[in-house]
């Protein structure tokens, strides 16, 4: 018999422990968020309000006849609507997923066509590229746009008309842990991206990896830059320091070096979590531009989406006299598996150690746990809590990532004697731009929809800023060059059809792209060619690749 308590089921909710609890615990009144947007506009929110907003609009999927299980997307830029929208829906054990609102056209119908969502929230900027491609989205019944213009066109519908005609009272339901919740999608070297299945039991480890991992407590103000398409912006920007009552600074606007200082000093931020990507930029900021603002409230900074330079991190002890602990984890995790943190001595370029509750190891090919030092498959020891229970509607490419009670993450590492991980490359072709993963597959087909191409591949290669770029190699049709205007036209559409940070920053003409005998793209050849290193084994290409 299931002897948990109404209170204790609901407590598992993922919306009302990041709101209602709160509320129900006297603390409706504390600041949950600091939004200031693109224009620099500010506004706080309680968690009273923001459980009044979330509850409203649980009620308004409800009127809409969105049920439990049913899924809905947020394709929005970061903005406040975002978080009442992915809080309700929760609340209403609707399952949600994020989209990166620089998502284009194809990519948009991969994920959107694989979901099946009954309804999509964007603004009316965004909504063009739904439009184009709803027709061969039977089951999208709902686009509501958040513009304050309530002016309802095209079958949209107006996300303040329905948030004010509904109830601001909504008593969450009893929720089984195993319950569906958040929803996003990875890129994956070949095929189409797969969907990342989470359920509301990952409250429990992101709950605990941001108080003692982040050390967040109830006096701090917490900001994480990533945007709410990926699973940083949702475990990270949203669940963790929302289940534990802190205040979030939110920032509508893009990267500037001299405001984001401005925010992290006037709004006294004490904990920062941001990529480095963003830090490689601020590296090249001259340092009399940081001797302006007085960051000491800044307690501790983390990063995470890609391996932290060791440059990096001795560049912030001088300029910033800030450590930088570097966190590692996946959208498949859900949250924080390895990671530096403080009184933790740090070792410039390693992953840092398994946090509490997480066992890890490198594995050779047939299972076996590899000695330290010794180069093999990171995997992690089944059982956490915010780990992913399947690929949606693949569950044969889940199962593949598992070996016995291992989960296998895809990441080459080794191990150190005193048990730090060191991160040494993907096993797969995915490209890890600015933190953003890119499936070269996309791009490789949305360039082969062009008539101008014949035969395209697309690699990663090393970037200062970036981690990794996107090249594009092309075989072009007949007798054509690669001329100014159509490089232009391939990047656009690219950046069009998948989404601007996937877009080429370099496309190269080549006679043809190499394959092995049965046809797949050698990408280890393209990447040694660019780079000008030895090709290895090139006895399966095709003859005249």
């Amino acid at each position: 018999m299931d002897m948990a308590t109404t209170s204790e089921k609901r407590a598992q909710n993922i919306g009302y422990a990041c709101t209602g609890a709160h509320v129900d615990a006297g603390l409706g009144n504390r600041v949950a968020m600091r939004w200031i947007s693109a224009e620099l506009a500010s506004n706080e929110l309680s968690f009273s309000e923001l459980d009044r907003r979330s509850n409203q609009f649980a009620n308004v999927l409800g009127a809409l006849g969105i049920r439990p299980g049913e899924c809905i997307f947020t394709f929005l830029p970061r903005t406040p609507e975002q978080f009442y929208a992915f809080l309700g829906a929760l609340k209403a054990r609707v399952v949600v997923g994020t989209l990166f609102s620089n998502f284009g056209e194809d990519a948009l119908l991969d994920r959107l066509g694989d979901a099946r969502p009954r309804a999509v929230i964007t603004k009316r900027s965004l909504a063009r590229r739904i439009d184009r491609v709803r027709s061969q989205l039977p089951s999208l019944t709902h686009v509501i746009l958040i513009d304050d213009d309530p002016l309802e066109e095209f079958g949209h519908l107006s996300f303040w008309s329905l948030l004010r005609a509904a109830s601001d009272r909504f008593e969450t339901p009893d929720t089984d842990p195993e319950t569906r919740s958040v929803l996003h999608y990875t890129s994956g070297s070949i095929g189409k991206p797969k969907g990342v299945v989470h359920v509301h039991a990952s409250l429990q480890h992101q709950r605990q990896t941001t108080a003692n991992i982040l050390g967040l407590n109830s006096d701090d103000v917490f900001w994480c830059t990533a945007d709410q398409g990926w699973v940083t912006g949702t475990s990270y920007g949203i669940i963790g320091p929302w289940s534990l009552g802190i205040t979030q600074l939110h920032y509508g606007g893009g990267y500037d070096a001299e405001l984001w200082l401005r925010l992290l000093e006037e709004q006294r931020v004490t904990v920062w979590y941001t990529a480095p990507t963003a830090l490689r930029m601020l590296m090249r900021e001259p340092p009399e531009l940081f001797r302006q603002f007085n960051l000491s409230h800044l307690r501790s900074v983390f990063s995470v989406g890609e391996p932290l330079n060791p440059e990096v991190i001795a560049w912030a002890q001088r300029v910033l006299d800030k450590d930088i602990h570097d966190t590692w984890f996946q959208t498949e995790t859900g949250a924080i598996m390895i990671s530096n943190r403080p009184n933790l001595k740090i070792r410039p370029g390693s992953m840092g150690v398994p946090v509490p509750g997480v066992e890890a190891a490198i594995l050779s090919d047939d299972g076996l746990t590899l000695p330290p030092g010794q180069p093999g498959d990171l995997c992690l020891r089944v059982g956490w809590s915010s780990m992913f229970r399947t690929y949606l509607n693949n569950e044969s490419v889940y199962r593949s990532r598992f070996r016995g009670d291992w989960y296998v993450t895809g990441d080459k590492a080794y191990c150190d004697p005193e048990g730090h991980f060191w991160f040494i490359g993907r096993t797969d072709d995915v490209i890890n731009t600015g933190g953003h993963l890119v499936s070269p597959f996309e791009v490789e087909s949305a360039l082969l929809e062009l008539p101008e191409v014949a035969e395209s591949g697309v690699v990663g290669v090393p970037d200062d800023i970036l981690f990794e770029k996107v090249i594009a190699f092309v075989a072009l049709r007949g007798n054509r060059t690669l001329t100014p205007a159509l490089d232009l036209k391939m990047r656009l559409h690219v950046s069009n059809r998948v989404s601007s940070v996937a877009t080429p920053q370099q496309i190269v003409a080549v006679p043809s792209v190499p394959k092995n005998k049965s046809g797949k793209i050698m990408r280890r050849i393209l990447r040694a060619r660019y780079l000008g290193q030895p090709e290895g084994d090139t006895s399966t290409l095709e003859e005249n690749a």
